[in-house]
């Protein structure tokens, strides 16, 4: 049997489920990309917002290029498995707080009307890097992508975020209705404002007036968000049934760990987030900056290195002494140019970070976080090197991540079907294969400015450091990196 509201009477007594009558949920939240990230985060937030008798705060979800997610929520009535995993205990319960989800390009139209109409007060968003077209050296929007220039030519029927959101901001200008907010949920550095520069760049395009109206009008408040969240696999799925005695089309796997830290800006209210251990918080940059260079930085170092190692996942690499000899002098050199939030000690956060990797309930693809390392690379691990740099400080540690994230483009780009997810795939695999000579390859992958701006390929001394680190992996005879390196 099938997971839905009819069903739910048939779930054991230890798994928990929505504490509400979901028939008398408003759908005032549209939350665009809703993926596993999504439903073990916000969406669990906002559960606990609806149990505690606030029902204006429900969320239509959009998968804004697929389906997928609309095909199998549906017939579940839009319910879901959470499956929380530590090392020696779980908690699984079910979701409620999603009432409806659009799916993909087919559905723009529609989901368009919604996001226009006055029931919608907060368009959330969690789409990753690359769905903001923004580029990540200069920061400036990416006119030249397709999706954005077929966008451009036919504003009124728009399919990216970008183009949803201005379109539906222009219609709500026209009929005067209150803009909604527009909170980004994505592991970005100044989320918001990141956000907010991409809708207005994207506006100046369209309508210079309503740029003006947008820039003056809608609140971006900022987030920092944190739990890890693999992607389902069928294991996932079987476990989850188990424990439901019911099938669930696309539960989801997370840790037990999670945290929301939120900037309190919002255009038409907000759901009191914090009944469910939410944050509310002026220094969300500083909170950003500790999760994404301690955690994501040190995540996306262990995920090349494990890819390189043939480790699977994030606890199976934890257990190589390669690796976490790297991790912790690298944690030192984040440590030290980092300005951690009050109350906070940085330390402890580490240590905190090293209990969560090491969890084997947790199957965390190192080939998933290795993914797209073009767009993470300048937050998780170029920011806090300049700040080094600008210190007069070395940083070793931090050379030899970005080495290791060369090797594994190198890697990539003499394997066959490679399945190298980058938006900047075909120059970086070029650029891997122009030479075979250590320095060379260095200075090639360096001359990225996309990714490593002017300002490093230009530092004579980081280069010098980046080629030794380079060296130092390819004659580690741990490491499956390609044979066509030459040191």
């Amino acid at each position: 049997m099938r997971l839905s509201e009819k069903s739910l009477s048939q779930l054991p007594a230890s798994v928990a489920r929505p504490a509400f009558d979901r028939s008398k949920v408003i759908g005032s939240i549209v939350h665009l990309g809703i993926g596993a990230f999504h439903r073990a985060h916000q969406a669990m937030f906002t559960d606990a917002v609806l149990a505690s008798g606030d029902l204006a705060w429900g969320i239509v979800g959009a998968g804004v290029v697929s389906a997928d997610m609309k095909n199998a929520l549906g017939p579940q009535d839009f319910l879901y498995a959470l499956a929380e995993m530590g090392a020696d205990s779980e908690n699984v319960r079910v979701i409620g707080s999603i009432v409806g989800v659009f799916g993909g390009v087919e559905d723009a139209d529609s989901l368009l009307a919604k996001m226009s109409d006055i029931s919608t007060r907060i368009v959330s968003i969690t789409v990753t890097e690359k769905g903001y077209y923004l580029d990540p050296a200069t920061g400036k929007l990416q006119l030249q992508a397709p999706a954005i220039a077929a966008d451009l030519a036919a504003p009124e029927t728009p399919k990216t975020i970008l183009g949803l959101i201005v379109q539906a901001l222009k219609n709500r200008k026209a009929a005067g209705i209150l803009p909604f907010t527009v909170l980004s949920c994505d592991n970005l550095p100044n989320n918001g404002k990141l956000a907010k520069a991409a809708v207005l760049a994207f506006a100046r395009e369209v309508d210079a007036d309503l740029a003006l109206w947008i820039k003056t009008n809608v609140c971006f408040p900022c987030t920092m968000v944190d739990r890890i969240t693999p992607a389902t696999t069928d294991a996932d799925r079987a476990h989850v049934a188990e424990v439901l005695g019911l099938d669930d089309a696309w539960p989801v796997v997370t840790e037990q760990f999670v945290q929301w830290v939120i900037e309190d800006q919002f255009t038409m209210g907000r759901p009191d987030w914090t009944v469910g251990g939410a944050i509310f918080s002026d220094e969300i940059e500083r909170w950003e900056n500790m999760k994404l260079r301690c955690l994501n930085g040190a995540h996306s170092t262990l995920a090349y290195l494990g890819q390189l190692t043939g480790r699977e996942t994030v606890a199976d690499a934890m257990q190589l002494p390669l690796i976490t000899v790297i991790l912790d002098p690298l944690w030192v050199e984040i440590r030290n140019v980092l300005d951690a939030p009050k109350g906070v000690n940085p330390a402890e956060y580490v240590e905190s970070l090293k209990q969560r990797f090491r969890n084997p309930a947790l199957k965390h693809r190192t080939a998933q976080i290795a993914s797209d390392g073009s767009q993470k690379l300048p937050q998780r691990l170029l920011a806090p090197l300049r700040d080094r740099l600008d210190k007069g400080l070395s940083s070793p540690m931090i050379a030899t991540a970005i080495a290791a994230w060369m090797h594994y483009a190198v890697k990539m780009a003499y394997t066959p079907d490679d399945g190298f997810n980058d938006p900047l795939a075909v120059d970086i695999l070029a650029r891997a294969r122009l030479s075979t000579d250590a320095p060379s390859i260095v200075d090639h992958l360096l001359a990225l400015d996309k990714i490593f701006g002017l300002d490093l390929p230009a530092n004579a001394d980081f280069r010098a450091l980046l080629i030794e680190k380079f060296v130092e992996l390819a004659i580690n005879p741990t490491l499956a990196t390609a044979a066509q390196i030459k040191v």
